[in-house]
Formats: C-alpha cells, sequence, structure tokens
C-alpha cells in the first residue's frame, strides 16, 4: 500500500529556465516554491519568483549546486517537504535522490536504485537486453583503467569500425570520441577517459558499434507507485551539434504508427524491468531501415519535455509532483500517442554561431520574447541580468505549436523574427538560417547532418548583408561623408592648405575617412 505525502513546500535544487518552470508548476498547484542560488545567481529570475530562496555558496557549481550537503541542510532550514532535482547537476545521482530520502524529504524522481541502474550506460544496455529491446553492438562491460590497449583493440575488432567511446556515466556529448581507423583509438580511449573523469568523476568508458546516419528517437515516460508507466508520442532530437541535441520536435516524419507502437512499448518495458517511477525518457537509433536500437535512459525531466506538452496537453512537472506524493496516473494512454498537432523546440544559448559557438556571457541590455497564438517561451533571462560563465549558457527554449509540421516551421521563424535580445552574441541567427534549409524543412536529416553543413559553411557567416542593404550601407556613408565635411569650410578637393593630401582633413578620424571612402565606392 503505497501512502500519499501531501507536500506543501518544494525546494527546488537547480537554478534558470527549470528552476522557473518548477516554480510556476507549484505556483498552480498551491504549493511553496524554495529557491537556492550561488552567489553569482543571487538576483536571478528564478530567486525573484520563489517565495523564498537560500544561499549555498560560491559560484562555481562545485561549491554550490553540486554540494549535496548544502542543498540538504537549505532543504531542512526551510522547512520543504520535497525536492526537485530539475535536469542537469544533481538531477541523475543516486547520492543526492539517496540524501533527500534520508533526510526525511520527498525526492521527486526516480528511486536512488533505478537512477543507479539506468545511469550507468553499460547496466543500462543490460535491462534492455533483458526487456527484449535490441541494443547497439558493443561491449557489455565497463572498460576501466586496468584494460590495456590490447584487450581494447580486440574488442573493438569483433565489434567493427566505426564505433563510439563512450562514457559509462553522463551523457551530452561528453567523454564521447568517433573511432574510424583502429590506429585511432588507443588516443580516442584516453581521451574520452580524461573528459570523463572530469566531468562525471567516473573514467570508465565502454564501446558502441557507430551507426550510419542514424536518427536519434526518444519516448517520454511516466511511471507511478503502482506499477503503471505510460509511455508518450515519440521526440524526434537528430538535429544535433556535437553530440548535444539543438532542435527537438514531435512526433517524428521517420515514425509511421506501426513503429510508434513498437518503440513506445520497447519503452515502457524497460522502465519496468528496472520498477522506474516518476518521469523519465527512453532514447533509441533508429536505422535507414527502421530498425531501432536501445541507446540510453535520462533518469530525470528532459529539456525538450515542452514539445511533448505541447501535444498532448500533458504538464508533466505537475505529475511529477503528484506521482511523488503517491498519486496513481489516471491518464488516456490511447492519447499520449495520439500527437494533437506538431511542436518545435529552439534551445537559444548565449553562444556566438559566427565564432564556433563560443560562449558569449555578459550582461543582457534588451530582452522581448516572441509572442502570439501556438508559441511558449520557457526561460530564466530577462533584460538587466548577466548571462554568467559559470554555467550553461542557455538563455530560453523556444516552443512553437501548429496543426501540422509546415505550419509549426513558419511559425517558429516567425518568433525567430520577433526575438530581440541584445548585450550578448546569441544563436538566434544560426536558427533563422537553419529553419530555411531544405533539408530540415523536408525531414531528410539524422544525427550528423547538422555538423557536416555547418563544415561546409567553411565558417561563413550567419548573418550577411543583402545587396539592398550593402547599397543602403553605401548611401549612408556617403551621407554620414558629406554632412561631416558640411560646414567646415572645407570644399571637397580642394587644398585645406596645411600641407596635407589634396581632398583630404586632418579633422576628420579615421573611421571618418573610411566612411567617405565607402560613400563613394
Amino acid at each position: 500500500m503505497v501512502e500519499t505525502s501531501p507536500l506543501k513546500k518544494i525546494l527546488i535544487a537547480n537554478r534558470g529556465e527549470i528552476a522557473v518552470r518548477v516554480v510556476r508548476a507549484c505556483r498552480e498547484m498551491g504549493l511553496s516554491p524554495v529557491a537556492v542560488y550561488s552567489e553569482c545567481d543571487r538576483a536571478a529570475l528564478h530567486v525573484r519568483y520563489a517565495d523564498e530562496a537560500l544561499p549555498i555558496g560560491p559560484s562555481p557549481p562545485r561549491e554550490s549546486y553540486l554540494r549535496i550537503d548544502r542543498l540538504i541542510d537549505a532543504a531542512k532550514k526551510s522547512g520543504a517537504d520535497a525536492v526537485h532535482p530539475g535536469y542537469g547537476f544533481l538531477a541523475e545521482n543516486e547520492e543526492f535522490a539517496a540524501a533527500v530520502r534520508d533526510a526525511g524529504l520527498t525526492f521527486i524522481g526516480p528511486t536512488p536504485a533505478a537512477i543507479e541502474t539506468m545511469g550507468s550506460k553499460t547496466a543500462a544496455r543490460l535491462a534492455a537486453t533483458s526487456a527484449g529491446v535490441p541494443v547497439v553492438p558493443g561491449t557489455a562491460d565497463p572498460l576501466g583503467d586496468d584494460v590495456t590497449d590490447e584487450a581494447i583493440g580486440t574488442l573493438a575488432a569483433s565489434i567493427g569500425y566505426p564505433l563510439l567511446v563512450k562514457a559509462v556515466a553522463g551523457g551530452g556529448g561528453k567523454g564521447m570520441r568517433t573511432v574510424t581507423d583502429p590506429a585511432d583509438l588507443s588516443h580516442a580511449v584516453r581521451a574520452a577517459r580524461s573528459e570523463a573523469g572530469a566531468a562525471f568523476g567516473d573514467t570508465s568508458v565502454y564501446l558502441e558499434r557507430r551507426l550510419t546516419r542514424p536518427r536519434h528517437i526518444e519516448v517520454q515516460l511516466l511511471g507511478d507507485a503502482y506499477g503503471t508507466v505510460l509511455p508518450f508520442v515519440e521526440r524526434e532530437c537528430s538535429i544535433q551539434r556535437r553530440h548535444q541535441k539543438v532542435i527537438e520536435e514531435t512526433p517524428s516524419l521517420a515514425v509511421t504508427p506501426a513503429l510508434r507502437g513498437k518503440m513506445t512499448a520497447a519503452a515502457a518495458a524497460v522502465a519496468r524491468t528496472v520498477g522506474y517511477t516518476n518521469a523519465g525518457t527512453i532514447e533509441f537509433l533508429l536505422d535507414e531501415d527502421g530498425r531501432f536500437y536501445f541507446l540510453e535512459m535520462n533518469t530525470r525531466l528532459q529539456v525538450e519535455h515542452p514539445v511533448t506538452e505541447m501535444v498532448t496537453g500533458v504538464d508533466l512537472v505537475r505529475w511529477q509532483i503528484r506521482i511523488a506524493r503517491g498519486e496513481r496516473l489516471d491518464l488516456d494512454p490511447a492519447a499520449l500517442v495520439q500527437p494533437k498537432g506538431h511542436a518545435i523546440e529552439c534551445r537559444v544559448y548565449a553562444e556566438d554561431p559566427d565564432n564556433n559557438f563560443l560562449p558569449s556571457p555578459g550582461r543582457i541590455l534588451q530582452l522581448r520574447a516572441p509572442a502570439g497564438p501556438g508559441l511558449r517561451d520557457d526561460s530564466g533571462a530577462t533584460a538587466g541580468l548577466d548571462v554568467p560563465i559559470f554555467y550553461d549558457p542557455m538563455i530560453s527554449k523556444l516552443i512553437a505549436w501548429a496543426e501540422d509540421r509546415p505550419q509549426a516551421i513558419t511559425r517558429m521563424r516567425r518568433a525567430l523574427d520577433e526575438y530581440l535580445i541584445t548585450g550578448i552574441k546569441t544563436t538566434v541567427p544560426f536558427f533563422r538560417w537553419l529553419l530555411a534549409q531544405p533539408a530540415f524543412v523536408a525531414g531528410a536529416f539524422h544525427t550528423t547532418y547538422l555538423d557536416e553543413i555547418l563544415q561546409a559553411r567553411n565558417g561563413r557567416p550567419f548573418v550577411e548583408p543583402t545587396p539592398e542593404i550593402e547599397g543602403i550601407a553605401a548611401i549612408g556613408a556617403a551621407l554620414h561623408s558629406i554632412l561631416s565635411t558640411a560646414g567646415t569650410g572645407v570644399r571637397q578637393g580642394s587644398d585645406p592648405g596645411d600641407g596635407s593630401t589634396q581632398g583630404s582633413d586632418p579633422r576628420r578620424t579615421p573611421w571618418q575617412s573610411k566612411a567617405r571612402l565607402e560613400g563613394l565606392r
């Protein structure tokens, strides 16, 4: 018998847009949201929106948002009943989930055991296999530091090239290397181990066959404490840059109703195998022949959860809280796999797309989010606040919904044209360009599509002046040149009498001289 828990106050162990998202869900459910913040987040939006906020340390995440002891202490001081981890930071850390439970609080997520099992890529592969779900060919056990290069080479040869060296822990493309030549294997393993150790504190890796031009398809799940597991319509996540998702949408053009039935059933089977509860996502690779393979499970709420909410009408965060307090899932299973319309999400980052997408921290001077029918902007930013250097530089998630995919693309283009952010560089110009690409519009893409077309651009800027704009600029430069010489007593082409070159003016700045030359071109 599962007892229900009358939660009243929830501490949100996160920051940015996901913290704001959870605050809003708490408000609508009559619950009191509590925020935590590092030094640089003192005036952040999630802090302003919460009922109360507690400091948890300096700006670096390892001294604040990754400190389990400080988060538990903050929860106790605030009198919170539960903790919501959001995504990222400690959201998939079984030690944090256990610490919350041991403190007598409710963890709004899966059990520590489920997080531990599915958080290990190799253990998750075994769970999928036991559920009868195919996995991408690869090694069954983690390859620790004690495994020799010769042994790894033998395993790689049995799997076949190309292959991926992947971190056992974590995700987001960290600790991952592609190997096409056996001669590069040892170096790739060392690099992946080093990056995995720095990012996740675990240097273990494993090998996995790299499929040629697959799609990345994932299935959202909800599971309650009574054994019910419900899958949702799939999400298409193949638009990736260096293994990190850039655009997500639902449904996928590559998934037929029959294939959807098979993939959602397989996802639910994997979740039931480990007794999964709360929100989670099973990720698959779909090859060109329509065969799908289990990839991994994310034991948390996904960044891209809004697209699922838009086509199903289900508030996933609200259900996370309801499940955590012991309620039964009473959703219609058939409705969850029948999308109503189409939704697309763009992750807007403080990055400079014309400079290899390097982070662009700084103060946001102006911010005007798009609005209108079918649009949603999940953001943790506002004008006047700084984008810090310490965290993921996401500004917002822009979601567009419409009755079908072509209309959703059109609506997203309109929204991107409305988006105004000044003071920092953002990826908005990149998205304007990407949504106009013929292959994207046709839905003819795969997981390496974006990397390939970016390489083909060879660094060309995403905002290029049209002939009309160049003409206007030339006229402007000419006008500025004329106006800047008016009233100086010096006629163009005359000798100013000061020994300078004919037609020049020593009082003109280099910028003005350049403008004059541009105007006379």
